[in-house]
């Protein structure tokens, strides 16, 4: 195989398309007088398909939006939807931890309130 013949093959499986997909849901952080409202964007996404989990001050949440209408004999003219697993980690700035104090998912709307807690001594 040719040097250029093994470059291409290899970035060919380096692509998204061979490998585990995963995008990423926009997100927007307010900082309040109690704490930050972060809110992830996630239309088409159950309830039961996420997970809210935080290490340090980080906030993560990952999951999967499923596809659930399709047409028999269905071909594709425009994707723009992804739909797969998706994860988002927001780093705060915070010079401790953070601990989640409210959570709250409404039409496809995650609203998370975290406060900082004490940094270790």
């Amino acid at each position: 195989m040719k040097q250029d013949e093994l470059l291409g093959h290899n970035f060919l499986l380096s692509t998204p398309r061979f490998q585990r997909s995963l995008w990423e849901p926009s997100v927007d952080v307010y900082q309040g007088q109690e704490g930050w409202l972060v809110k992830f964007d996630l239309a088409g996404v159950r309830l039961e398909d996420l997970e809210l989990t935080v290490r340090g001050c980080q906030l993560c949440v990952r999951g999967v939006r499923r596809d659930w209408k399709i047409l028999q004999g269905q071909r594709a003219w425009s994707i723009e939807i992804a739909y797969n697993e998706f994860a988002r980690t927001i780093e705060m700035p915070c010079g401790g931890a953070i601990e989640i104090t409210s959570s709250e998912y409404r039409d496809g709307m995650l609203l998370v309130v975290i406060c900082e807690t004490e940094a270790p001594r």
